[in-house]
């Protein structure tokens, strides 16, 4: 019956339970008191004839009910997010909010200038950007747009190419100035790299196509790739970059330049957004903006 059917604020509770670990966190997470966050918990229990949470001196830890609930959660969460991004603009007019997906590098590095463009031309409009490497999903209006280093396969997606982005191998001078510069692979065994603590695709089909890498040692490891361009930055070692974004620092200098790994781009969109003003001209400037970018790393010229 419709009158037992859990408020939706239920879900919104659970999930900011299960995200924090506790009432307590939870509630200043919304913006509520304990007591609510509780009630609420205890009403979702009592719909759903299950114990959610268990106590440990973790905090509250999900039980297998609550583990089965999530991604049902999450989607209530991205439906709504989208339902609210919907309404907030007009048929006829760039007005209201976009939400945008892209990666650390693209999203921090990359895509601010190109929204402050956008934003003075169409000042109503509001970004939202979530740069992360986790890829969301457009089918279930997680974004509205996403830039993507892989080509969506999805027939409901209007995609782009942006084309390549490659990639270089970098130090900061003053690095050079303490440690000499590399002219080989071979080299590298005596250097200091920078590089992900963790096994990655990109990582596995960079050892795949360079070996030698197997036996090196990295001397500063971050899954934050911001974290490690910052290091490269700081003169801590050497690293793979954008090479368009390493031509904005005069102080990077590229080395061992026969070593190159492409970054395939494309700016991605469900193909029902394409008649919103707000998404159009989002994805219009992404994609003029990106192919810019691109350019600058494909025009011939070296650091």
């Amino acid at each position: 019956m419709a009158e037992s059917e859990p408020s939706w604020d239920f879900y919104r509770t659970f999930l900011a339970v299960l995200q924090q670990g506790s009432l307590s966190a939870a509630a200043r997470d919304l913006g509520l008191t304990q007591p609510t966050i509780g009630r609420h918990i205890d009403a979702l229990e009592a719909a759903v004839g299950a114990e959610l949470f268990t106590r440990s001196q973790q905090g509250l830890l999900p039980t297998d009910t609550a583990l089965v609930l999530k991604p049902y959660a999450e989607t209530l969460a991205s439906t709504t997010s989208a339902l609210l991004r919907a309404a907030s603009g007009s048929r006829d007019k760039v007005t209201g909010t976009v939400r945008i997906s892209a990666s650390e590098v693209i999203g921090t590095e990359v895509l601010p200038s190109i929204l402050a463009e956008l934003q003075a031309r169409y000042p109503e409009l509001i970004i939202e950007l979530s740069a992360s490497d986790a890829v969301e999903d457009l089918l279930q209006r997680e974004a509205d747009i996403a830039v993507r280093m892989v080509e969506p396969a999805q027939e409901a997606l209007l995609s782009r190419h942006i084309g390549i982005i490659p990639l270089g191998f970098f130090a900061h001078r003053k690095y050079l100035e303490r440690y000499g510069t590399p002219e080989s692979i071979d080299d590298l065994q005596r250097h200091k790299l920078i590089g992900f603590d963790r096994q990655t695709a990109y990582i596995r089909m960079m050892r795949k196509r360079y070996p030698i890498f197997d036996g090196i040692t990295l001397a500063f490891r971050s899954d934050h790739t911001i974290a490690q361009h910052n290091a490269l930055r700081a003169g801590l070692g050497i690293s793979f970059l954008h090479i368009p974004l390493a031509r904005r620092d005069p102080d990077l200098v590229r080395l061992l330049p026969e070593i190159e790994l492409p970054l395939d781009t494309w700016v991605v969109m469900h193909e029902n957004l394409k008649t919103s003003p707000r998404c159009r001209v989002t994805f219009d400037a992404l994609v003029s903006g990106l192919l810019d970018y691109v350019k600058g790393g494909t025009d011939g010229r070296r650091s």
